[in-house]
């Protein structure tokens, strides 16, 4: 019986990986483990399926030169972990073993707390994955002995690349004696629609040739018609690669922020046919915040309301609250008076020496405070407007102005608010 073909395209060493460049790029931190030698720490993969989590995790093995044991969490039960604990009285276990848990998620608190002892004194060495937030699923004693590396969905590019290797392997093997012929359109179409999980483009691949015709002259041509058939959906203007995707993304948030709902609407319909919502909705934030801002200070909680709907129902009811959303923000006043006031805030702890904290609000709750001559700090909320006239920034930019009120109906409300309550103060 045939393995796979994503099984048989499975990389032996870190350099034929695709993608996690930021993880396993020059100089980055699991990649020099991987490379330094053969003591590797206890790590959790949390990432999507089909991104290189399994493989990574072999590689790492390979390396080690421990026993290797696997597991997957959602079959295996703790006398499968006794069984692996018996071993290490073993010769071949002596050095420990590397235990590689699939979908640890699935194991309860007693499952996982069978591992600590073992994870402690290092008879153990844990590569554990996961596809929820391992903060979230994984017990937090196995979690604090951990290092946590986060795999992202794959480009489109870097899930070709690994599709064409399989292409080649295919040709040599299933396919010898035949030549394939699998069109630039055809790859590309595969590579999108696969959703960041390179297991579903090669799934695909070897279906479109499943079904390809074989031509007299010996040639298996695979096209963009009968990749759009082996994906179950049909080709679409929106390349995730490159310049087009951040252009995309770009027209999105500008239409917002110039609150034409019109073209916001039409450019999120783009993304979410190119089934990149997750980008839309963290581009949808970015706005709420950056360009609606103080003016509609509900705006970001309204969104992320929405975002969290669309991620229970999914596509395409998704659509939905995402385009309400869309059209709220593109509708609503728009103030950018937040990033101003924190972006100026931060060149100036970048580029200058902004001095101490004022001590009147240096923290006075230990004995010996006053000895270090702090406290003075006057609570404001018995005076009136709950205000009282202090200084609260270092001395060194005791007058310097970050907030300014921008002139909407909320800021310029809030603007004469205070400005009543400190002359009438003054």
């Amino acid at each position: 019986m045939k393995a796979p073909l994503a099984d048989r395209v499975r990389p032996l060493s870190i350099d034929e990986v695709v993608g996690q460049k930021h993880l396993l790029g020059k100089d980055r931190l699991l990649r020099r483990i991987i490379d330094g030698n053969n003591d590797v720490p206890n790590m959790i993969f949390y990432g999507p399926s089909g991104v290189g989590k399994t493989t990574v995790a072999n590689i790492i093995a390979s390396k080690t030169g421990k026993e290797l044991h696997r597991l997957n969490a959602t079959t295996a039960s703790v006398s499968d972990i006794k069984d692996i604990i018996n071993s290490l009285d073993g010769f071949l276990a002596s050095d420990g073993v590397l235990l590689y848990l699939d979908e640890i998620q699935h194991f309860n608190k007693k499952q996982q707390q069978s591992l600590l002892e073992f994870m402690e004194n290092g008879k153990i060495t844990l590569i554990a994955s996961t596809t929820e937030n391992p903060y979230f699923y994984v017990y937090n004693a196995v979690l604090s002995r951990s290092v946590v590396f986060e795999f992202m969905p794959l480009e489109p590019e870097d899930i070709e690349q690994a599709a064409r290797r399989g292409a080649k392997i295919l040709e040599q093997t299933d396919y010898a004696g035949c030549r394939l012929e699998i069109t630039d359109d055809a790859y590309r179409h595969i590579s999108e629609m696969a959703g960041g999980d390179v297991r579903k483009a090669l799934n695909a691949l070897e279906i479109a040739l499943m079904g390809a015709p074989s031509g007299t002259d010996g040639v298996i041509r695979v096209d963009i018609e009968l990749a759009q058939q082996a994906t179950g959906r049909k080709a679409f203007r929106y390349d995730r690669d490159g310049d087009s995707h951040y252009d995309l993304l770009s027209a999105f948030q500008k239409s917002i922020r110039g609150s034409d709902p019109d073209a916001a609407v039409y450019y999120l319909a783009r993304l979410l046919s190119g089934g990149d919502m997750e980008s839309a909705m963290r581009r949808m934030l970015v706005t709420a915040a950056e360009d609606v801002g103080l003016a509609y200070p509900q705006a970001i909680s309204i969104t992320k309301a929405c975002c969290d709907a669309a991620l229970q129902l999914g596509m395409p009811e998704a659509r939905l609250p995402l385009a309400e959303a869309v059209i709220m923000l593109a509708t609503a006043p728009k103030s950018n008076s937040g990033i101003n006031a924190i972006d100026a805030a931060l060149s100036d702890i970048e580029n200058m020496d902004t001095g101490d904290i004022p001590k009147t609000l240096k923290d006075t709750h230990y004995s010996g405070a006053q000895k270090l001559g702090r406290g003075g700090y006057v609570y404001p909320h018995p005076y009136p407007g709950h205000w009282i006239q202090q200084q609260y920034l270092p001395d060194k930019i005791k007058d310097r102005k970050y907030y300014e009120f921008g002139d909407n109906k909320t800021e310029m409300s809030a603007k004469e608010y205070w400005r009543k309550i400190k002359e009438d103060r003054g």
